[in-house]
């Protein structure tokens, strides 16, 4: 159980990115009293979970109302996360969340208060966005029995609890990692999370070729 845990722990954290998206969340909220940032992060660790909790329970039936077999989510699912680590990798994603952060301080620039950014763009699409939805799908579908639904669960709460601590903690997190550090980190979990596509890949096409 252990083995899952960590292992669905590990692929959550790097869709997810909560170190990734704390400099992100930093710049939505610029402006804002720290107890405005702290309620924003709160309430969007909050939605996020409900949206991946959802997923997590009925996506598999979801998937077979629209009669979709569970190995072909797989193999998409496998190739939407190579996707995005390629993008880690390049560090492209980073750049497109800068760029959405950018679009949303301009709108919020036009008004005097602060804009409330925890519906959009943090909870969706940035913490439950495609490829986490993608990831904790595929993962409660290769969960055997309600134990080990229950330990991808775990391990989906554990990374949304440092998800939140991120957002919460964004600001002095930024000034102690800098931005080579991150970068790294970026481009390291985005090797990580290829190699794991790639196995949900394999997987998929071995359960239809058999």
């Amino acid at each position: 159980m252990l083995d899952l845990f960590l292992s669905a722990f590990v692929t959550l954290f790097v869709v997810i990115d909560p170190p990734g998206c704390a400099p992100i969340y930093a710049g939505l909220v610029k402006g804002a009293t720290t107890r405005q940032a702290s309620a924003m992060a709160v309430r969007a660790t909050f939605i996020a979970t409900l949206i991946l909790l959802v997923f997590a329970l009925f996506g598999e039936d979801l998937l077979g109302a629209l009669h979709i077999e569970l190995n072909s989510f797989r193999i998409a699912g496998g190739i939407m996360l190579f996707v995005i680590a390629m993008d880690m990798v390049f560090e492209k994603r980073t750049q497109r969340r800068e760029e959405r952060a950018e679009k949303v301080r301009a709108e919020s620039a036009q008004t005097p208060e602060v804009d409330d950014v925890s519906v959009f763009p943090m909870a969706m699409p940035m913490i439950a966005g495609p490829g986490s939805i993608a990831t904790i799908m595929l993962l409660t579908a290769r969960a055997q029995g309600t134990e080990q639904t229950l330990v991808v669960l775990a391990a989906m709460g554990a990374v949304l609890v440092l998800t939140l601590v991120a957002l919460i903690a964004a600001g002095p997190l930024m000034k102690l990692l800098g931005a080579r550090v991150e970068a790294v980190i970026t481009r390291l979990l985005g090797v990580l999370l290829a190699a794991l596509a790639a196995q949900y890949v394999i997987d998929g096409i071995k359960a239809v070729l058999t």
